[in-house]
């Protein structure tokens, strides 16, 4: 669980820094001459405006920490990965299936529940 946590955190992290560094000059300057402190500027301009850049990382990170957990159970670490090892082991398509497609199904169903999320997230133009 620590590996895929601190795994997921590059994309999320990166991410997060793209969406905020991106935003223009002139938006922060008009903040800050409303009379906003740094936080407000922070949580009430940027983040908002970066929030579709940010929630596609963890959007990133969420799909590929599905698919290297699904290979945790090399380690012995148990899950779908289960399943397909054996089936890989064994020569068996069914056992491989059973393995494969909720795993594919679980990130493809992630995938789609954070894609809808990001939209909600977007600041029309």
């Amino acid at each position: 669980m620590i590996a895929l946590v601190l795994y997921a955190l590059l994309p999320m992290l990166r991410n997060t820094l793209v969406g905020i560094t991106s935003i223009d000059a002139a938006v922060r300057e008009s903040a800050v001459a409303l009379g906003m402190t740094p936080k407000q500027v922070l949580l009430q301009v940027e983040i908002p405006l970066a929030a579709p850049t940010i929630l596609a990382g963890v959007r990133l990170a969420t799909v590929t920490t599905i698919g290297t957990a699904t290979i945790a159970a090399a380690i012995g670490g148990g899950g779908l990965g289960v399943f397909l090892f054996r089936g890989i082991a064994s020569v068996d398509a069914h056992q491989l299936l059973a393995g494969a497609i909720p795993a594919a199904a679980l990130a493809v169903l992630a995938d789609g529940g954070l894609g809808w999320i990001e939209k909600r997230f977007t600041v029309p133009a």
